[in-house]
């Protein structure tokens, strides 16, 4: 959702290196951080912390805890005091086409449900009659790249197959996730976080520049499957 419908930047790993720094991690380096965008947000720390030179066993549940709880609240701040955070241009336009299409629109992110909503109500997502289903990190038993969040949109849209479904996502995670669930592509899109380079080392079915670029994907999808 973030960074690929949604203008994101670098909003997340610098706020999840702020969480890191506040707990006594100074020489995290943001490479770090970087190899692990697109996971599931308490996973992600938990690696993270397990490469850092001053971790403790021990003690990593309390403080992935206690990181994870300090980056949800530093999100929640940036996303109430930024009202310029806005969607990808062509973004609405794209979830238009496709429904017109017959496809269905499905938002999954790493965040938890009450960030999530906030930052679909600042941008006037929340409830939008052309996003067919969200679902976030914190709803389920695992997330990316595991599949559980592309499981439960399934079930809930009554999709039978995974084969059925198109993964597009601005991470490697993304791509895993997509690869995971058996989906019929799994789709990577260059952004300010990963380039087209990086995006190539998970093996995606395709590679876009744009989220406009979906279209004639599916188009050519749509003329060789019968309805």
């Amino acid at each position: 959702m973030a960074g690929t419908a949604i203008k994101n930047d670098k909003v997340v790993p610098e706020l999840l290196l702020k969480a890191f720094l506040q707990h006594g991690f100074d020489k995290l380096i943001k490479e770090a951080i970087h190899e692990k965008m697109g996971y599931a947000i308490p996973e992600a720390i938990k690696q993270i912390l397990a490469s850092h030179t001053t971790y403790q066993p021990d003690f990593s549940e309390l403080i992935v805890g206690k990181i994870y709880a300090t980056f949800k609240a530093e999100i929640k701040k940036y996303c109430r005091l930024n009202p310029e955070i806005s969607p990808e241009e062509d973004a609405l336009e794209v979830f238009e086409t496709l429904q017109q299409m017959g496809i269905k629109i499905g938002l999954n992110t790493n965040l938890d449900r009450e960030t999530t909503n906030l930052l679909l109500k600042q941008i006037g997502w929340k409830d939008h009659p052309l996003i067919d289903i969200t679902v976030c990190g914190d709803e389920v038993c695992k997330g990316r790249p595991h599949p559980d969040m592309i499981l439960q949109m399934m079930a809930a849209l009554g999709i039978g197959s995974p084969s059925e479904i198109i993964k597009i996502g601005g991470t490697l995670a993304d791509i895993l996730e997509g690869q995971q669930s058996g989906c019929l592509m799994s789709v990577g899109i260059t952004n300010p976080n990963f380039s087209h380079s990086e995006l190539l080392t998970a093996q995606p079915t395709h590679i876009l520049g744009s989220l406009s670029e979906i279209i004639p994907l599916v188009e050519n999808e749509l003329t060789k499957t019968p309805e």
